[in-house]
Order: structure tokens, then sequence, then C-alpha cells
């Protein structure tokens, strides 16, 4: 799908540059002569940068990042800080979290597709959420409910992987990856068997093409000055968006309602057994449908997404390194006790919570990967009230400051001259056990208040996927030389997909 460059609706090259120099004007009147003394991040260009070089939007942004740490981009009536800095990240992060939050500007931006979802809001609507939310993901039942679910649509993919082996066809893996983790968290938060892998749903099958246009469209309307416009008048971009958003509420509202129903009928006939998230919050009478959706939403998001995204992202990495694939590969075999005669049955219904921990060396590959591909490679907060910074710089009432993911691990100054190697090892020490990092350096999974509830249970997922799909097969690039770009929407898919061969790990199966 596309809605970035569209020669119509962006403006000319004259008009842009009129638009800067307004813009630069307005900036350098803001404040007055009583901040002459107040230093602010050195400006790096205005919101037409952003909009050029939407396409490859992270590579901007960590070019500008290699000239300085921290630095401004001009907006009309704001300016929006970028930050690779670890200290800078910790503080609005922890520090000083109160003083930075989504705001009425990230809200409006995100309200149509996330609505008053957990990544949408703050204050008690925020904390209500966090809790209730924290509460289910510590619970036992979801936790071994989620691993049979995890473990099923592994084999159901790996299954598939091994069709194409028999009918030597090439496989789009990412395409595979966002079915199967979508299958999952229906699963897990909805109790539904979507079987979106299989394709045996027309309308879970236009449920997740409508999601991923979402996505797109409203992280695009982070550059896009007009948005608000086309959305008033119904047009281009924004048209697209509205028709997509519902076809998403309407398909989770209907399971909301057969939901709904289900447990009412189980208080009279029969018990139900609530062993996803909807049918525990239903029990515990959290019954207005939208703030269910919005809820369940923002889990989709959270829990298809990024996974499926990360998960494509490891597996050209173990492409481009057949070396570690062997090594993990080997270490899976080890801690499922698993061989050459060993199928994928085999594999999958060995992988236990002690089979995970053993898999030192996948957990270090999945994280290298998070380091250098993070599922949500950009993360913004609006400033609530005029702050300085710890390295200095100050930053005004209605700013935002986002922390930058994906520049932060092309840091030399944070992670050491190999900072754009993919080297596992880097997370392990001398007796090859995972050692954490500070989120503040790694922030891959956010950090302080409003770290990842999911980080387990993704882990937990990607491990096991992996562990299946390359305890089975070794996987190649089926063009080596074509190169891989990312697609720019809230998490790092890969754009046009990626396409693997396969062959099995070993001639008995």
């Amino acid at each position: 799908m596309e809605v970035l460059v569209n020669p119509i609706l962006i403006p000319t090259a004259a008009f842009a540059a009129v638009l800067t120099v307004f813009i630069v004007k307005t900036a350098a009147k803001r404040g007055g002569s009583g901040e002459k003394k107040r230093r602010y991040q050195p400006v790096a260009g205005t919101i037409f940068h952003l909009l050029i070089n939407f396409n490859r939007l992270h590579h901007y942004l960590t070019d500008q990042s290699r000239k300085y740490k921290s630095f401004r981009i001009l907006n009309f009536t704001r300016s929006e800080v970028f930050t690779a800095d670890p200290a800078n990240v910790e503080y609005i992060l922890k520090t000083n979290f109160p003083n930075y939050g989504r705001g009425s500007y990230h809200h409006s931006i995100l309200e149509d597709l996330l609505g008053d979802g957990i990544f949408a809001v703050d204050g008690e609507k925020w904390r209500h959420q966090r809790k209730t939310s924290s509460y289910e993901f510590s619970t036992k039942i979801l936790r071994d409910f989620s691993s049979v679910v995890f473990k099923t649509n592994a084999s159901k993919l790996a299954t598939a992987v091994s069709d194409a082996v028999n009918s030597t066809q090439t496989i789009e893996i990412q395409d595979l990856f966002m079915k199967s983790a979508l299958d999952s968290v229906f699963k897990v938060v909805l109790g539904v068997e979507l079987d979106n892998m299989c394709g045996t749903t027309e309308e879970g099958t236009r449920f997740s093409r409508c999601f991923e246009e979402a996505s797109a469209i409203t992280f695009y309307r982070y550059v896009d000055v007009f948005w608000p416009l086309k959305r008033l008048l119904n047009i281009g971009s924004e048209a697209k968006l509205k028709n997509n958003i519902k076809v998403i509420d309407e398909f989770v509202y209907n399971i909301i309602k057969s939901k709904t129903e289900q447990l009412h009928k189980s208080r009279g006939d029969w018990p139900m057994k609530k062993e996803d998230l909807l049918s525990r919050l239903l029990e515990k009478n959290e019954t207005d449908p939208k703030y269910l959706k919005d809820i369940i939403l923002s889990f989709i998001i959270a829990g298809k997404d990024t996974t499926a995204s990360t998960l494509s992202w490891f597996f050209y990495m173990m492409c481009k390194h057949p070396s570690i694939q062997n090594i993990i590969a080997e270490e899976v075999a080890i801690a499922t006790n698993t061989n050459e005669s060993s199928c994928i049955v085999d594999i999958a219904k060995n992988i236990t919570e002690e089979a995970l921990e053993k898999m030192q060396y996948l957990h270090a590959a999945l994280t290298e990967t998070l380091r250098l591909y993070p599922a949500v490679p950009l993360d913004g907060k609006l400033c609530f009230s005029d702050d300085t910074l710890p390295d200095g710089f100050c930053i005004r009432k209605g700013d935002t400051i986002s922390y930058q993911p994906w520049a932060m691990g092309r840091m030399k100054f944070i992670w050491g001259d190999d900072a754009e190697e993919f080297r596992p090892e880097r997370w392990l020490d001398a007796n090859g056990v995972f050692q954490q990092e500070s989120p503040f350096k790694f922030p891959a999974f956010q950090a302080g208040p409003r770290i990842c509830l999911g980080k387990e249970f993704a882990y937990r997922q990607m491990k096991t996927f992996s562990a299946v799909l390359l305890g089975s097969f070794i996987l190649e690039l089926s063009e080596e030389q074509k190169s891989i770009k990312y697609k720019t929407m809230l998490t790092l898919h890969l754009d046009g997909g990626l396409n693997l061969t396969a062959s099995n790990r070993y001639k008995v199966k």
C-alpha cells in the first residue's frame, strides 16, 4: 500500500521553501530575550526534511544523531527534539517520568486507530490499564496457555515451510510470521481460533491487511502536516484510514459481542474455561465494548507486529550469518534433547520452560537483532513543562522529544566501534550466559514505568518459533544480492517481505 510520496498532495519545492522560512522565523521569535541564556539542541532541519526522507527516516535520523547526540527538527508550532543519549532516555522515561507523556499531540494522531488504549493515553486511563494488564500478564494461567498456543502455531508454520521444501517453492517468511503471530495473539488475547495462517477465514485476512495499512497511515501523520485537513475532507490517505478502521473496529466488536454472549451462557449452563485475556477481563466486569476494543487493539499491535517483524529481521540475519544459524540449531538440539531423527512435532513438544532457559545463545541473537532492528524504532513523548535535560540542553513545554532505538543501536559511543556489526556474543559473559544491558542503553522494550509488560511473552514466542524452524531447516535468502529495506510505519516491517528457500536440516525427518 502506498501512502507516501504523492506529488499532488505534497507542496511544491517553492511552497515548501516558503513554509520552511516561516517555520525558522517563528522558532526564532519564540521565547524572547528571557530565554537567551538557555541552551537548546542544535537545529538539524525542519518537518519538511522528515517528509522528504520519510522512506529512509531512520537512516536520516541516525545520520543526524552521529553529528549531534540530541538535535531539533523545527515544526510550525513546536520543536521536535530527537535524542540518542542514554542519560536523556533515562531522564524522560524514569527520572522525570511525570513530565513526559503522550499528551494531546500524540493522542490526536493515534486515537483513530488505538482509541484510548494504553499506548495512546496518560494519567488515570493509563494507570488503570497498566494495573489490569500487569496483573493478567503475571498469572501462571496466561503464561501456560500462551506457551501451548506458541508451540501449536510454530508447528503449523514449520509445516508450511516443510510443504514449500517438498515443492521447491520460495517462502515469504514475513507474511507467514505475521499470519502466525496474529493467530497467536487472537488466541491468547481473545480466545479465538482465527486460523489466518492457513487462510481459512476471509475476515481474518481482511482484518490483517487493514490493520497493517492503518498502522502505516497513522505513522505517516507524524510528518504529514496536512493530515487534519485531509481527514476533515475525507480524502487521500485519511479516507483510506477511515475505511480500514471501520473494518478493524467492526471485526473486534463482533468478537467482543460473541465472547460476552458465550460468557453469559456459560454462567447459566456450563463453566467456561477462562484462559484468554478477554474472558478474564469480562469476568472482572470490564464490559464497556469501546474500552475492551481499545485495549485489545493495543495488545494486537504489541503482540503481532513486534514479534513478527523481529522474527523476520532475525531470520534475515540468520541467512546473512549461516555459521550463527548452525550454532543456534545445535543449541536447540541439545536443549530439547532431539536429534536428526526427530520431527517438527518432537521439537515443539520438547520446548519446555527449562529448554528455553538453556537457549542462551538464541536469546542473545534475538536481542542483538532487536538492538539493530528494534520493533519500535522511534518513540516520542510530549513535554508538559519547561525542563532541562541531563545533557544541559533545555526543552520547552509543548515540544516533543523522541528517543531512537534504531539510531542508538548504531552509535559507537554506546556500543563501541563494532556497533553496526551483528555479534550476539556481546550479550554473553565468559560462561556463555546472557547478560542484560541497561534498558536506557537498549530501549527496545521501553523502560521505567512504561516498560513493556509483554517482554517475557515476546521472548518466549520468538524463541519457540526460532527453535522449531532452525531445529528443522536450513534457511537461505532466495536472492542473496537483493537489498532489504524497511517500511516506515509504527513498527519495523521489511518492505516487500523476505523471500527465503529452505531445506531439511537433516536427511531423515
